[in-house]
């Protein structure tokens, strides 16, 4: 038994002299301090030792950050929406016009676009407000609503204020994905929260934009974006605005590693429009595309090359006269370029046309029976003319609410003849009865509405039984039945 122990007590003496000579002999590694850039030397035989570096600007993480962090924090702002909900607490209260009201406030972030005071934050995070307010360096200031893109989920208020902190403009058409990003918010008014990810992707569409016409080519990234960042920055390594943060990908409200942005060359494009004519001036293709993809190519018969990508979109609409068909463009073509920009899906498609205004004029490369050829497409408005635009709109005080005739290309696609879209519903009757915005009334008691003059006359003066008909945003038809005494 004692010969045994002393064979053991020996064997674990000996492995620990062992590795302590090995570790001795061995050539020690001292790792580069994670603050330096990320570099190594690469040996080629036939040439000097030649630098790489596993980032084309050889960034410092920390001081990076740091960088970036001071210069869009000080531009990133605290939005409240405030609204006033009236309900009835019976059948009763309604019919002798007594109700009760509630205040709901929700928040969100924004970004100080100019110096002068427009701020740019989503759509979602100002809609339905009947007032809105930008808390800023301790300061709360009103606000007042530019004017709103549910296509792009923006956005653009106003404040008096002068020498803002506007954040400096980037550009995302040169993000790379992989490069490090940084997410900026001030949700619940915690003075700015900064995270920071990658690029995870571009281009991406995850169909959740309410607009009529929706773009979505987000930028995908995994720096943590939460309920309340909705509006805020989306920068790159150097401070720049790269994307307003708009979305997560999540089932349980809460960041679950994919964030969503709208891409800052949409954004100029959008808020300058916003801003000088009150409306987007969108330019209209005249058709519509889909992805290419092997499946649809072997559906519809389309010899390809199965040695090459499958960029491109195929032309699946023309609309009768509209701008693609005047340039003879066919359905089943595939639009392989627009401009100098090579298109790989429907995504890409849409960006490139949003930079664009109507009457602008862009260069179409398509494939037709396996030949590639090339023609001009001048774009249009909704209405298909190349004229700009400027939103009509028609204000009643008495009904709580603005009115605009719906255009043509929106009735097309609501399948209507005629109507008026009622939004920005504050307090009045059209509140107190229910109507949800963007209802496009087309009736009141079978008398056709047109206009919004007529339809603001009717109602102020009508009695009795009222029914409004008329579709929804999504062209669902519906209708509200009350009584006016």
């Amino acid at each position: 038994m004692r010969k045994t122990a002393g064979i053991i007590l020996i064997s674990f003496l000996s492995g620990i002299g062992g590795a302590y000579t090995f570790f001795e002999l061995q050539p020690q590694v001292v790792p580069d301090n994670l603050n330096k850039s990320y570099s190594h030397q690469v040996k080629n035989e036939n040439t000097e030792s030649i630098p790489y570096s596993n980032n084309k600007s050889s960034f410092n993480l920390n001081e990076d950050f740091v960088a970036a962090s001071k210069i869009s924090t000080q531009s990133v702002v605290y939005i409240k929406n405030i609204s006033e909900y009236t309900y009835s607490r019976s059948y009763l209260d309604w019919f002798f016009d007594k109700s009760s009201s509630q205040t709901r406030i929700s928040s969100g972030s924004g970004v100080i676009f100019s110096k002068d005071g427009y701020v740019v934050t989503n759509n979602h995070v100002v809609q339905d407000a009947d007032a809105l307010e930008v808390v800023f360096d301790k300061k709360t200031y009103k606000a007042e609503l530019i004017g709103t893109d549910p296509s792009t989920d923006l956005a653009v208020l106003k404040i008096d204020a002068r020498n803002l902190p506007a954040i400096p403009i980037g550009s995302s058409k040169s993000l790379d994905v992989g490069e490090w990003v940084i997410a900026v918010g001030n949700p619940f008014n915690l003075t700015s929260t900064v995270t920071a990810g990658i690029v995870s992707a571009k281009g991406r569409q995850i169909n959740i934009l309410q607009g009529k016409f929706p773009i979505e080519s987000f930028i995908q990234t995994d720096a943590a974006i939460n309920p309340g960042n909705s509006g805020g920055a989306l920068v790159d390594k150097n401070g720049n605005l790269v994307g307003i943060n708009t979305a997560i990908l999540s089932r349980t409200g809460s960041y679950a590693g994919y964030g969503f942005a709208v891409p800052i060359d949409i954004v100029k494009k959008i808020v300058g429009d916003l801003i000088e004519y009150g409306e987007v001036q969108k330019a209209f293709f005249g058709g519509e595309v889909s992805d290419f993809t092997e499946d649809l190519a072997n559906r519809l018969d389309i010899q390809i090359d199965p040695n090459k990508s499958l960029n491109g979109v195929l032309l699946t609409y023309l609309q009768d006269e509209g701008a693609a068909s005047k340039a003879s463009l066919k359905e089943g073509d595939i639009i392989l370029k627009v401009d100098d920009a090579i298109i790989e899906g429907k995504s890409a498609f849409e960006e490139e046309l949003s930079y664009h205004s109507p009457g602008d004029k862009i260069m179409i490369t398509y494939k037709r029976n396996g030949k590639i050829n090339s023609t001009s497409v001048v774009l249009t408005n909704r209405e298909g003319t190349t004229s700009i635009l400027k939103r009509e709109i028609y204000t009643s005080e008495s009904l709580g609410a603005q009115f605009e005739a719906v255009p043509k290309v929106e009735r097309d696609i609501l399948n209507i003849t005629y109507g008026v879209r009622v939004f920005n519903i504050e307090s009045g009757l059209l509140k107190r009865v229910g109507v949800t915005e963007d209802f496009v009334i087309t009736d009141i008691n079978r008398n056709a509405i047109e206009t919004p003059e007529r339809l603001v006359e009717i109602l102020e003066n009508i009695r009795g039984r009222v029914i409004l008909e008329g579709v929804n945003s999504s062209g669902r038809e519906g209708y509200y039945s009350f009584y006016l005494r």
